[in-house]
C-alpha cells in the first residue's frame, strides 16, 4: 500500500507531499482509497461532504466503530501524517481476517477530506462539515490563493456543493472512532514506547494580523519617513516566540502575504498568519493577547494599522475517559491480542485532529506510533516500520475488542 502511494502529490524538487483538497492528488488519493475498498470486498460510500467510507457488515445496524484518518497533506508534508492512519486501518482489517475474528459490528475505515487546510486555511473542512462545526454558508466562504472557492473546487471536480452540510445521521450510527497517528513529537522515542494513547488535544486556533502600512520606492523614501508595516510584523514574530516562551505554549508564524511583494517596494500590506497552542485554554488567552499587545504597541510606534482576524478555534478536546481506558485495557490485558503486556503511555497533543472535531458527537479516541525525530509537516517525517506494524497490530487488538464482542 505505501508503495502505491508513495509517488501521488510529491513534489520532485522538495521530496514533501502536496496532497491539497479537491486537486489531482486528492483525487488519485481517492481512487487509491476505492481500489482498497474493492479489493476487500468492502461497501464504498461518499458523503455528502466529499468524506470516503469503506463498509464492513451493514452501516444501519448503528453502534459502528470506524477507524481511518485522511490522505491529504500540508504543503511539502510528509508521507506519514494522516495516510499512516488510512494504511494502519486497512492492514488491521486485513489482520482480523487473518486472525478469523467475527464482527458483531458494522466497522467502517474512513478517509476524511480537507483535513490540513492547506487549500483554504481551515483544517478538518470533511469532519467539521459533518459535526455542524462549520455551517454551509462558511464553507462557500472559503476561498483559495488564486480566489478558487470551495463550492468551486468541490464542483470541478464532480462533488456536487450543495450537498454538503450537517450529517447527524451518519454519526449516529457510529458508537465509537479511533484514529491512529504518527506522533507529532518525541514524547514516545523518549519513553521508548512505539505506541501511545492520546489523552487530550490542547486548545488551538490560527489567527490573522493585517499589518496596514503606505507602499512607496525602496530606494528614495528615507528611512524617518517610512511607514513600513514589515517592521511592525517582524517585532510581533519575536513578541510570539517571547510569550510563547514565558507561558510554556507554542506559537507560529508560518505564513505570510506581502503586497505589492516588489524587491524594491515598501510593502503596503503584511499579512502574517498565527498559529498558536497551549495546554489549557486560560493559557491561550494569555499567550494570544500578549503577542496582539505588543502587535498594537508597534504598529502604533510605526504608524501601522493593524486589524487582528480570528479565523479558526478548536477548544480542548478531552478524549472520551471509558473509550480511552478501554483501549488502554485491551492493549495491555493478558489474555488476548497480540499486544499483550504493551506498555501503552497516555500522552496529550498539541495538533489538531478530525477525532478532536468529533468528539462532541461521538466517543473518539486516538493511538500514536513512534516518531523518533518527533519532525512532522515536513518530507523529513518518518516512521520505523517495525513501530508501524506495532501500531498496525495495536489497532488490530482495539478495533478486535471494540467491533468483535
Amino acid at each position: 500500500m505505501w508503495g502505491e502511494l508513495e509517488s501521488i502529490g510529491r513534489h520532485a524538487g522538495s521530496g514533501g507531499y502536496r496532497r491539497f483538497a479537491w486537486t489531482g492528488a486528492d483525487t488519485d488519493c481517492r481512487a487509491w482509497f476505492r481500489a482498497q475498498a474493492e479489493a476487500r470486498g468492502l461497501t464504498l460510500e461518499l458523503d455528502r461532504n466529499g468524506n470516503q467510507w469503506a463498509w464492513l457488515g451493514d452501516p444501519a445496524a448503528g453502534d459502528a466503530v470506524v477507524t481511518g484518518s485522511h490522505l491529504d497533506s500540508v504543503p511539502d508534508g510528509g508521507a506519514f501524517d494522516g495516510p499512516l492512519g488510512v494504511v494502519s486501518s486497512f492492514a488491521a482489517l486485513d489482520e482480523l481476517r487473518g486472525r478469523n475474528a467475527r464482527f458483531t459490528k458494522p466497522l467502517a475505515i474512513v478517509n476524511f477530506g480537507d483535513e490540513e487546510g492547506a487549500r483554504f486555511g481551515l483544517a478538518c473542512v470533511g469532519s467539521r462539515l459533518t459535526a455542524g462545526e462549520l455551517t454551509v454558508e462558511q464553507a462557500h466562504r472559503l476561498t483559495d490563493a488564486d480566489g478558487i472557492t470551495l463550492p468551486q473546487a468541490m464542483e470541478a471536480a464532480g462533488h456536487d456543493p450543495d450537498a454538503i452540510g450537517a450529517d447527524p445521521e451518519r454519526l449516529g450510527r457510529i458508537g465509537a472512532f479511533v484514529e491512529l497517528h504518527v506522533e507529532q513529537g518525541r514524547a514516545l522515542d523518549l519513553t521508548g514506547d512505539r505506541v501511545g494513547v492520546a489523552s487530550a488535544i490542547w486548545p488551538h486556533g490560527r489567527w490573522r494580523f493585517d499589518f496596514r502600512g503606505e507602499a512607496n520606492h525602496a530606494g528614495t523614501t528615507r528611512l524617518m519617513d517610512r511607514r513600513d508595516p514589515m517592521l511592525s510584523y517582524a517585532e510581533t514574530v519575536l513578541a510570539a516566540r517571547r510569550e510563547a516562551q514565558l507561558a510554556g505554549a507554542v506559537a507560529t508564524f508560518g505564513k505570510i502575504s506581502v503586497e505589492p511583494n516588489g524587491v524594491n517596494a515598501i510593502p503596503s500590506l503584511v499579512r502574517g498568519w498565527l498559529d498558536s497552542r497551549a495546554a489549557d485554554q486560560a493559557t491561550l488567552d494569555t499567550v494570544v493577547h500578549g503577542i496582539e499587545k505588543a502587535a498594537r504597541e508597534y504598529a502604533d510606534a510605526h504608524g501601522i494599522h493593524l486589524d487582528v482576524v480570528r479565523e479558526s478555534f478548536t477548544p480542548v478536546v478531552e478524549f472520551e475517559h471509558a473509550l480511552r481506558d478501554e483501549i488502554a485495557r485491551l492493549l495491555g490485558k493478558e489474555d488476548g491480542g497480540k499486544s499483550a503486556h504493551l506498555n501503552v503511555p497516555v500522552l496529550g497533543t498539541g495538533a489538531g485532529h478530525d477525532a478532536g472535531i468529533l468528539s462532541g458527537s461521538i466517543p473518539t479516541a486516538m493511538l500514536f506510533v513512534r516518531n523518533p525525530t518527533g519532525v512532522s509537516h515536513s518530507p523529513a517525517e518518518y516512521a520505523a516500520e517495525d513501530d508501524c506494524v506495532a501500531g498496525v497490530t495495536a489497532l488490530a487488538d482495539v478495533l478486535e475488542g471494540l467491533a468483535c464482542k
